[in-house]
């Protein structure tokens, strides 16, 4: 499963039923994660992890800075030295 970027609707996706998203916001020159959420049936296999990555790249490929106000978004960042920069 690859991350889908729903720029219009300010999320990050994957496809499960229901939906797997990592909801951000928008401002000057940041982004701020706000929501990562994964259906319980699917839980345990890294797909949070996926749409953190892909956030991530993209934050950093439009040179945005990172306000991780989700905790995982913020445990991921801790766990992950070559993202802090963003931050």
């Amino acid at each position: 499963m690859t991350p889908q970027h729903e720029p219009d609707r300010q999320r990050f996706t994957l496809p499960t039923t229901p939906v797997s998203v990592l909801d951000y916001q928008l401002g000057a020159g940041r982004v701020v994660f706000t929501h990562t959420g994964v259906p319980q049936a699917y839980q345990g296999q890294g797909l949070a992890a996926k749409l953190v990555e892909a956030g991530l790249q993209w934050a950093r490929a439009e040179g945005l800075k990172v306000q991780p106000a989700c905790s995982y978004v913020h445990v991921y960042i801790q766990r992950h030295p070559e993202w802090q920069n963003l931050v």
